[in-house]
């Protein structure tokens, strides 16, 4: 089995946009350095992500200094978006959550409606430090989260994924397997674990950098969207829902909150302290 160790880091600048595989990054308080920051809303102030926009998984960003993006999709040339000043701010809704955002310039509206299909505007979150807290019921006071679903970050193991690919090869859509973890859109992959190890953790040390586990993380219907073609199928909802279930949500991974700050690399060990 080897020593627990990170295998990969999962920086996504934009909701939903395919995501970057950095080799370092930075921890803050809300997350990794860059990660969704930014998140498309309807005209309802409603934030979009592939639940309603599987083509979002088409799209890609990818991280500039300073915090601005470069937006590319197929069919569109690219776009590069610099972080709007926080001249105002619009109120957008995810989930629960009222969050005031900063919106992008014309440019990147136009860009992202014409990869969506439907008209969207882009949005930067300026201060994660203040904008959204952590739902409460798992919170620890002054926890905050920039656009991410619900937690600043999200681990998961790989042998817990060749575990579930264990089980969905024995259901009735084998065909659809074995799944790719960028399903789960993790930021954190660790390697060197038992299957369903994470079951157990309440607190982590990635190289230096402490976490607490918050919660098991509640799957919805992206994880049956290809992420490099927009095609849904039935798994893994369909065996995590016999196989992986907890308060009646099926699950894979665990929700994290960095209890310090630092730089996390690959290869970094990862240790379970409780």
């Amino acid at each position: 089995m080897g020593t627990a160790h990170l295998l990969s880091i999962h920086v996504h600048p934009v909701k939903a946009f395919r995501g970057q595989e950095p080799r370092t990054a930075v921890v803050e308080p809300w997350g990794l350095a860059g990660d969704r920051r930014w998140a498309l809303i309807d005209d309802g102030g409603k934030v979009v992500t592939q639940r309603q926009q599987p083509r979002l998984a088409l799209a890609a960003a990818e991280l500039l200094p300073g915090g601005g993006v470069r937006l590319s999709a197929p069919g569109l040339q690219p776009l590069t978006v610099s972080v709007p000043e926080p001249v105002g701010t619009v109120s957008l809704q995810i989930f629960r959550d009222k969050v005031e955002g900063v919106l992008a310039d014309d440019a990147a509206h136009a860009w992202c409606s014409a990869h969506v299909g439907a008209d969207v505007r882009l949005v930067h979150m300026d201060d994660p430090a203040t904008r959204r807290a952590v739902n409460p019921e798992y919170a620890l006071p002054g926890e905050t989260v920039a656009f991410a679903d619900g937690f600043p970050l999200l681990a998961a193991a790989t042998a817990s994924l060749d575990a579930l690919n264990a089980l969905i090869a024995r259901g009735e859509h084998a065909e659809e397997g074995p799944l790719p973890m960028n399903r789960f859109r993790p930021n954190l992959v660790v390697a060197g674990t038992e299957a369903w190890a994470e079951d157990g953790w309440s607190r982590l040390v990635v190289g230096e950098v402490e976490f607490r586990v918050a919660k098991p993380c509640g799957r919805c219907v992206v994880t049956t969207t290809d992420q490099g073609t927009a095609e849904r199928g039935r798994e893994p909802l369909l065996t995590l829902a016999r196989h992986r279930r907890l308060g009646g949500k099926p699950v894979f991974g665990q929700n994290l909150v960095p209890l310090s700050r630092g730089t996390i690399a690959v290869g970094d060990p990862v240790r379970v302290v409780s």
